[in-house]
């Protein structure tokens, strides 16, 4: 049994029974009182009399219910605990944040059987998918190629500077906000403030340059366009965080809250970018271990939400030396953990960012990583003036 199981239901006699019944339950036997008679050691669950009486006013059939009872009882406990320790040890916010979530993760039982899960999906040819549906990216042959962000899965996109990224993140949580998904923006180098006004100037079309100063730069068409474009925005129900330095344990918190906030939405967190995202230990300046560890947390909390995660990244300096600048997956900073743990790995490469007299104007979104599809080139139409996407009519596609 699982050692954290264990500590929960260490509670003299009940919980030596409450274990053995979890036992029995996992091995798919019946929990009733023939069978708890015929286990060894009968006097450590208090003889058959005890077992009698617990009998006369148990309801076998509430077994579940009475485990998550318990399991909450038992975390409520614990964080008083914890915060009674961190008041007493002056602990850091971040510390008491990261133990507080290690207890909302625990559980009682992380198996399933196969006979189980295949029930699930049996119906699967002939049911609604709206039900099954991942996130759209917003770019049809993305979606085509990847199937949109999935739940459970980490996307990274990377980039050198000023290629776009930010731009293809905003365009991405717009869309998943307009398809009916709670887009949560973890901004840990821009503010606030700027990611509305690009996200207004993409949306709008308006120059980002005129976005400094909109009654004075904007023209009447622009101006009466303007609160059609405020009214689309709000219906993403976007959430912004701009706070510098987040930890994954003050991110997983913050989504918590959200999801409570908003218990019909599947959330979607986008996060600008890895390397920013404060580790929960000191490493010692080893950046190595810094994005190894951060890069399983990302992976760990998609999987314990359930919903996709899209995290932006900075690539190496040496992409610029080479006469091909497409960047590869060894470009990107400590790649070794993030191209194990991603699921997908998106580049982005722009021609007219590296020669200013080319005519061409498109943004190549490169899949270089698909763990359940193919790799390939996308190129869409961007607008570096409003940072606005759009799908190109004739889609330039290579599969690989």
């Amino acid at each position: 049994m699982d050692p954290i199981k264990c500590r929960i239901l260490k509670i003299g006699v009940p919980g030596t029974i409450l274990r053995r019944m979890v036992e029995l339950k996992q091995a798919g036997k019946n929990i009733d009182l023939i069978t708890m008679s015929t286990l060894q050691n009968l006097e450590s669950l208090g003889g058959m009399s005890y077992l009698s009486e617990l009998l006369s006013f148990a309801d076998v059939e509430k077994f579940d219910g009475m485990e998550k009872l318990i399991l909450d009882l038992w975390k409520e406990r614990e964080k008083r605990n914890v915060l009674t320790v961190a008041a007493m040890n002056d602990w850091e916010i971040a510390k008491v944040i990261a133990e507080l979530d290690k207890i909302n993760q625990m559980k009682m039982d992380d198996h399933t059987s196969l006979q189980n899960a295949l029930v699930d999906i049996y119906e699967a040819p002939w049911e609604d998918q709206i039900r099954l549906k991942s996130a759209t990216t917003g770019i049809k042959k993305l979606d085509d190629m990847t199937g949109g962000f999935q739940s459970g899965e980490v996307t990274i996109l990377a980039a050198r500077p000023s290629m776009g990224k930010t731009d293809v993140m905003l365009h991405f949580a717009k869309t998943t906000g307009w398809a009916g998904f709670l887009p949560l923006v973890f901004s840990l180098e821009m503010p606030e403030k700027l990611i509305t006004s690009r996200l207004m100037a993409s949306t709008g079309g308006f120059n980002r340059a005129k976005m400094r100063d909109p009654k004075r730069m904007l023209n009447q068409s622009q101006k009466n366009r303007w609160p059609g474009v405020i009214g689309d925005l709000s219906e993403t129900h976007m959430q912004i965080f701009d706070g510098a330095g987040q930890t994954i344990a003050e991110i997983r918190a913050k989504t918590r809250k959200l999801m409570n906030q908003f218990p019909c939405k599947k959330p979607i967190l986008f996060i600008d970018y890895l390397t920013l995202i404060r580790s929960g230990q000191f490493y010692g300046g080893n950046s190595h271990l810094q994005v190894t560890e951060i890069s399983q947390s990302l992976k760990t909390m998609a999987k314990d939400f359930n919903c996709p995660v899209i995290c932006l990244a900075q690539l190496n300096r040496s992409v610029e030396s080479r006469a091909n600048k497409r960047p590869m997956m060894s470009d990107i900073r400590e790649s070794g953990s993030v191209e194990q743990d991603a699921d997908v790995i998106l580049f982005l490469y722009r021609e007219a960012y590296y020669d200013k007299d080319s005519e061409d104007h498109s943004l190549e979104i490169i899949v270089s990583k698909n763990r359940n599809g193919p790799v390939g080139t996308i190129a869409v139409n961007y607008n570096e003036h409003t940072g606005r996407l759009e799908d190109q009519r004739e889609q330039s596609l290579t599969v690989g």
